[in-house]
């Protein structure tokens, strides 16, 4: 295969990268070198070049003026250059991509190979693709990165920010797929843009390439000048000056707590500057923010704010910090956050804004701390929880074993390949001949034994009957339960029943998904959100993360006690909701007419079939309602004890736990040999 990068914004060459020398030099070119020269190493990869503009600026690299640069063996970066000469801002590269499309596509037409697939880094690079798919057709992949309507509650009516959101609109809605980092880019930020672009969506870990750890003389004599008392361990802070990184925050929460400037001193990496008067209005502005809070708040000699650093003085800032200090991200919103993963690859603890990708790099660590952007004493008591952690290093171990088994650039090329060739499938066809229909939960449930999941997967290519249709009844999301399932290497379903029953997804073009939308207005018959919401809101009990919250699905936590209040709440006030309690912690209200058992009920009508024509799977609570109307249902052993009611001659409990239950009871319904790539009694 080969592959093809655009990314057209900041100063991207080979490393090594000046990080923050403009303020579009930031972590996207960090990802896409990764990804790049991850890939470039795949067997399966002939070549990857990545496409960018080319410019010749006093005081920036005379390489970016090169047309072609070698960044790997297998990897080249080759530059655009039009009329205008001069580097560009992200803002500014508008007026220029009607010409960078002209030259995009020149070079596409001089090439003796041309890519196999596009991978475009932000809108702007999305437009190129798009013109190269209608000139040349070749499919392409898009990664937002950052979206204009993240920028604030009036993002959406900013005139300002109108162009580029319509530009965001179109490559949400336009690309073959859309590959990103955390949940809340796939589940939050891209659904304004298009409700539907989940089914495109992919959710891959980015990898972080971490330079080796020479000690902390560079750290130490980088912030030496600044500091009264040099010796304290450091609170570490590295992102551009830009209002969305919060940087002001961080020293107003470090100046209203003299806990924290007594246990150590602070350190923002805010770019690279020459001066608090050169650069983009914004940089300079939040520069001069940030000297006035630490002059006003008279922390001289308690703050490091250096002016400039390079990338062994910043992989020797980590292994400082990593010395009884801790890492702060104290973004207003963080698409994902690379240096959240690099500070926990290199040992230390992690403190991390709630808002965007980093609920999901900390859920991944099992370690860290959350806090509220908008609030400089929560900021403060997050970062004061971190460092004096009675289990800190033990904590920031495990986060470091942790974030280098799952933030690999290799397993990114891995899973990213897997999404190019998906785009040179044909459309999937609805299968034919079908006369049973077999439903399983995920986790727990196929999920639990690498062993028994690959011979799940291996009776799903080999032996399972054509006349059976396989779907997935989960609770994750589309997207998540995608994730899932190929991470335990498990086959992808004919159908997807996901968010407990309140979404059924089908397969169109290029392996892609689309949401049912005759059982979306099915379920609207039966659904006001709204009045739901403001019921829940009075009880209390928390909520789920926000992109657990979902059209016809609202999520607390909360036992079954609890789910009994919900119930009488909503009885109550009128509200018909179908209340679901499962794994002693969740609880997921939805349409009276929505559940897992309902969307079986549905799909199975759409196909010919009853409800006595299926089978089902599950071990929680959220698979009660479609375990008891089966024609036949499994219980692995690990089910939980909230199935206990389940019973009937219909329902068979198999002695072995995970995908081995699963197979047992598949294999005492006829549905597949007794051994299937081992001895089932070894699950």
């Amino acid at each position: 295969m080969r592959i093809l990068h655009i990314a057209l914004g900041g100063c991207l060459k080979a490393p090594p990268v000046e990080y923050g020398i403009t303020e579009d030099t930031g972590g996207h070119i960090a990802y896409v070198l990764g990804a790049a020269m991850a890939q470039a190493c795949q067997p399966a990869v002939q070549s990857v070049q990545i496409v960018t503009r080319g410019f010749l600026q006093d005081g920036l690299d005379p390489v970016h003026n090169q047309a072609v640069e070698q960044v790997a063996p297998s990897c080249t970066i080759h530059r655009l250059f039009t009329k205008n000469t001069g580097y560009l801002s992200k803002e500014a590269l508008e007026a220029e991509i009607p010409a960078l499309e002209a030259a995009f596509c020149q070079l596409l037409a001089d090439m003796d190979h041309q890519p196999d697939v596009i991978h475009a880094h932000f809108a702007d690079a999305a437009r190129l693709a798009h013109a190269a798919e209608k000139m040349f057709g070749i499919p392409w992949v898009y990664t937002p990165h950052s979206l204009a309507l993240q920028k604030g509650a009036d993002a959406a009516t900013r005139p300002d920010l109108q162009s580029r959101i319509a530009t965001e609109r179109q490559a949400v809605t336009k690309a073959g797929a859309i590959i990103v980092s955390s949940r809340d880019e796939a589940e939050s930020q891209l659904r304004p843009y298009c409700p539907d672009s989940e089914g495109r969506s992919y959710r891959i870990n980015p990898g972080v390439t971490l330079a080796n750890d020479n000690g902390t003389v560079a750290a130490k004599k980088l912030i030496a000048p600044f500091l009264r008392d040099p010796g304290k361990p450091v609170l570490l802070a590295v992102a551009r000056p830009v209002r969305k990184k919060n940087l002001i925050a961080l020293v107003e929460a470090y100046a209203g707590s003299k806990d924290l400037q007594q246990q150590c001193n602070l350190v923002i990496l805010a770019g690279l500057r020459h001066g608090t008067e050169t650069g983009p209005a914004e940089q300079s502005l939040v520069i001069r923010r940030l000297f006035d809070c630490i002059d006003r708040h008279n922390l001289w000699g308690k703050v490091a704010l250096p002016a400039r650093h390079d990338g062994a003085q910043l992989r020797s800032l980590y292994a400082l910090a990593a010395e009884g200090g801790a890492f702060v991200n104290p973004a207003l919103h963080e698409p994902f956050g690379l240096t959240i993963v690099e500070a926990a690859q290199a040992g230390v603890p992690v403190v991390a804004t709630r808002n965007g990708g980093p609920i999901d790099i900390l859920a991944e660590l099992d370690a860290g701390k959350l806090v509220d952007p908008s609030d400089p004493e929560d900021i403060a008591q997050g970062c004061l929880a971190m460092l004096n952690h009675p289990r800190k290093t033990w904590l920031a171990k495990k986060a470091q074993h942790r974030a280098k088994a799952s933030f690999s650039w290799n397993t990114w090329a891995d899973a990213a390949l897997l999404v190019y060739e998906r785009l040179q499938t044909p459309r999937t066809t609805a299968p034919k001949g079908v006369d049973r229909l077999f439903a399983s939960d995920i986790d727990g449930t196929l999920t639990g034994c690498n062993d028994a999941a690959r011979r799940f997967g291996y009776w799903h290519g080999q032996q399972k009957p054509t006349n059976l249709m396989f779907a997935i009844a989960t609770g994750r999301s589309v997207t998540e339960a995608r994730r899932v399932l190929n991470l335990w290497s498990l086959p992808q379903p004919e159908v997807f029943i996901t968010s407990v029953g309140s979404e059924i997804w089908r397969h169109g073009a290029c392996g892609n998904l689309y949401l049912c939308p005759d059982y979306a207005a099915y379920l609207d018959q039966h659904w006001i959100r709204s009045d739901v919401a403001a019921c829940l809101a009075g009880l209390k009990l928390h909520w789920q993360q926000h992109y657990e919250q979902r059209r016809w699905k609202l999520s607390l936590l909360g036992d079954a006690n609890d789910a009994s209040s919900v119930r009488t709440a909503l009885d109550t006030a009128g509200l018909s909701a179908h209340v679901i309690a499962s794994h002693g912690r969740f609880i997921d209200i939805l349409p009276a007419n929505a559940g897992k058992a309902a969307a079986l009920a549905f799909e199975a009508k759409r196909i010919g079939l009853t409800l006595d024509d299926c089978i089902t799977a599950g071990d929680s609570g959220n698979d009660a309602d479609m375990l008891a109307v089966g024609g036949a249902s499994i219980l692995p052993s690990n089910a939980y004890s909230e199935l206990a009611h389940i019973a009937g001659p219909a329902i068979y409990r198999s002695s072995f736990a995970h995908a081995a239950g699963v197979l047992d009871g598949l294999q005492r319904l006829g549905l597949t040999g007794s051994v299937i790539g081992g001895d089932l009694h070894h699950a």
